[in-house]
């Protein structure tokens, strides 16, 4: 048995005398002194530079910061998510707001920062993240257990020293893509902030959410002028060509991540003028591929969030891009998608990951313009995605075709005509035609493209009435040269004469008369070629409108016979009335006043008899201007209010305006000023509600100059 062995002081053992049998080892004993473990409380990035507006936002985390707790509300904001697209500027957003509340003195106890990569491959792990949080703290690497749990409460026991030592800590996490990521990261006390940032949102923590849109166009210039003169203070060249730099700005849709590059792209070349770069974008078939400066690209941005999506999600997100307008109701995602309904959960998670965004109202949807651009990108890379992409874009196309026709079925409808599908009343037309009218519009142009040509030449048909009632020209004609276009490169000489027709009233309504009688006589030849003589009718008639309208009377009136006899050749009662009004309104042009009384009562009678009311007001109204004229005033102002009651039966506001405001004149001729002052106020209330504020305006000016 060995003999006992003595420890002495140092860092040895003595083994002197000991007696050992069989062989043995002896580890030396090493010991090290630990000073305290680093701390990272100080870690804030630095400021974005060129960082500009977002005024109101930063004020909304501020006051979410401030320990005065200016919403009164206990722990209300310990959490502040700041949310939106990739490339929005969500973090140069969270570290302006961490430096600005830090400077104030509110974060004593420090900043910490934790990059939580969450849309990288690699994404960061909340027991990864609260390693990183509590080295930051000083804690040591042997001290930090294992487990999310034991972490998240040591965690929240060395913020609670710190806050008892030097005071509360902010920290902010930045880029996480769920709460499952930032939630165990969450401080334990109610003085600590953590301030979080997301492509999601982030509902399920209890947090003061604050999404982030793009910027203004004002801080969109800003940003863009910022990021010039940062490279070089005196380079103007935004302020120089304002125009250009507002155009490139909503080219790169306001995006701060697409402005920062553009910008990079105009300092890495000082000679090139934005206007140029405004074109490349333009013109370009892929924005995209310009909005890449060599270290930042917008679609490598969008494709982190992209490749995170469920395949259902990802497909959605597809077919959106590819709808037309700047907006879809969810009829329309439900016929993207093929199914009855719109996918409500699938909306609402795109909607949280903000690669959709609620639209103008409820029920409503839009893509970011950069957005829609990547998706576009993505179904152009794949043949089986274009595939999936023709397919949806044709039931869009046959469901606007279906119900735009039994819209325009309503608007035109007549005793005695068949109901038209779906619509019971003109209200509910023209309420749908309202809430799809962008996406009508731009579906049309899709007759650019020949496997959609034919249908969307025969939609645009479907719109013109409606279009004019609500008195929406521009759009009108955009619609009519599409349908021309795609009508003359397919010869089909009858589709081209209605598109011109329809433009030449368009172009009338506008002040274009000159450009309209080119267009109606186009219309007139093209329907006489082929032997169209209900068609070359109307042409005659909205000729006879458009020569009225340069005081070329006695060819209207020539224009307006034709078209009556040819009405009454193919027993179309209804418009042989409109032909007999208009060749009313020429002759008393022509100062043959008592044939004109003569016509709009033959007008007045036949609408009478075919049932259309609106007709009958019309003609009614155009008999009270030809009687006041001759000097008929109390027989004009009977006309005139006959014709008031049918357009206000009628909703024709436009209508009701130019009859008030032809009360008002016979008023006025009578010595009536009361009278007339009312009723041009009338008017112009008329006006405005239908679209018409040039003329709402003159009304008023008419108004004030009448002294009662």
């Amino acid at each position: 048995m060995g003999e006992r062995y003595e420890q002495y002081g140092g860092d040895h053992q003595d083994f002197r005398g000991g007696e050992f049998n069989g062989s043995f080892t002896a580890k030396k004993v090493e010991f090290h002194q630990h000073g305290p473990a680093p701390t990272a409380l100080d870690a804030l990035p630095p400021k974005v530079a060129g960082f500009t507006g977002r005024g109101d936002q930063l004020g909304e985390l501020l006051g979410a910061f401030d320990p005065a707790g200016s919403d009164g509300a206990p722990g209300a904001v310990l959490v502040a998510a700041v949310s939106g697209l990739g490339g929005i500027g969500k973090t140069a957003l969270a570290v302006e707001a961490a430096h600005e509340a830090y400077d104030k003195g509110w974060f004593p106890g420090g900043v910490l920062f934790v990059n939580l990569h969450g849309y990288d491959d690699d994404r960061v792990t909340a027991e990864q993240a609260l390693e990183t949080l509590l080295r930051g703290l000083g804690t040591p690497p042997e001290h930090i257990p294992n487990g999310v749990d034991a972490r998240a409460a040591l965690y929240r026991s060395v913020l609670a020293a710190r806050e008892r030592e030097l005071g509360t800590v902010l920290v902010l996490a930045d880029n996480a893509s769920s709460a499952e990521q930032v939630s165990p990261l969450r401080p334990g006390g109610v003085r600590h902030r953590l301030l979080a940032t997301s492509r999601s949102k982030l509902p399920q923590l209890g947090a003061r959410l604050l999404p982030l849109g793009e910027l203004s166009p004002e801080e969109a210039y800003d940003l863009l002028d910022r990021a010039l003169r940062i490279a070089t203070p005196g380079d103007a060249r935004v302020v120089d060509e304002s125009e250009a730099a507002a155009e490139l700005a909503m080219l790169c849709g306001h995006l701060p991540l697409a402005l920062q590059i553009a910008g990079a792209l105009l300092v890495l070349d000082r000679d090139k003028p934005v206007a140029e770069l405004v074109a490349e974008l333009a013109e370009s078939g892929d924005r995209l591929l310009h909005l890449d400066d060599g270290e930042r690209s917008v679609r490598a941005a969008f494709d982190l969030s992209y490749r995170r999506l469920p395949a259902e999600q990802a497909r959605l997100l597809r077919l959106l891009a590819l709808a037309p307008g700047p907006e879809v109701t969810d009829d329309v995602v439900a016929v993207l998608d093929g199914a009855d309904a719109a996918p409500v959960r699938v909306l609402d998670a795109l909607s949280r990951a903000h690669l959709v965004e609620r639209g103008s109202g409820r029920g409503r949807w839009r893509l970011h313009d950069l957005v829609r651009a990547f998706g576009v990108g993505v179904v152009k890379g794949d043949v089986g995605l274009q595939e999936e992409g023709e397919a949806a874009r044709e039931r869009v196309l046959a469901f606007y075709f279906r119900w735009a026709d039994a819209a325009d079925d309503r608007l035109q409808w007549l005793p005695g005509m068949p109901e038209p599908e779906r619509f019971v009343d003109r209200a509910g037309a023209l309420a749908w035609l309202d809430s799809e009218r962008a996406g009508l519009v731009a579906v049309v142009q899709w007759a650019r493209e020949e496997r959609y040509a034919n249908t969307a030449m025969q939609l645009s048909q479907f719109l013109g009435e409606y279009l004019y009632w609500r008195r929406s020209f521009d759009d009108w004609i955009t619609v009519c040269r599409v349908a021309w276009e795609a009508a003359h490169r397919a010869g089909n000489r009858v589709r081209e004469a209605i598109a011109w027709d329809s433009f030449g009233i368009a172009l009338q309504e506008t002040g274009r008369a000159e450009e309209a009688i080119d267009a109606h006589t186009r219309a007139r030849d093209l329907y006489q070629a082929v032997g169209d003589r209900p068609h070359e009718a109307n042409a005659w008639n909205n000729l006879g409108g458009a020569l009225r309208e340069v005081g070329r009377a006695e060819e209207a009136i020539d224009a307006h016979t034709r078209a009556r006899d040819l009405f009454q050749a193919v027993g179309d009662r209804s418009r042989e009335a409109r032909a007999w009004d208009s060749l009313g309104s020429a002759l008393g042009e022509a100062g043959r006043a008592g044939e004109a009384v003569g016509a709009h009562i033959r007008a007045r009678d036949l609408f009478q008899a075919v049932g259309d009311r609106r007709g009958e007001a019309i003609a009614w109204n155009n008999l009270g201007a030809t009687l006041r004229d001759t000097g008929h005033v109390e027989e004009a102002v009977e006309a005139y209010e006959k014709a008031l009651e049918g357009y206000r039966a009628f909703e024709d506001w436009y209508g009701a305006g130019q009859t008030l405001s032809n009360l008002a004149f016979g008023h006025r001729y009578a010595a009536h000023a009361a009278e007339a002052r009312t009723h041009y106020l009338q008017s112009a209330d008329a006006y405005t509600r239908a679209n018409a504020p040039t003329e709402a305006t003159e009304a008023r000016t008419w108004a004030e100059e009448i002294t009662p």
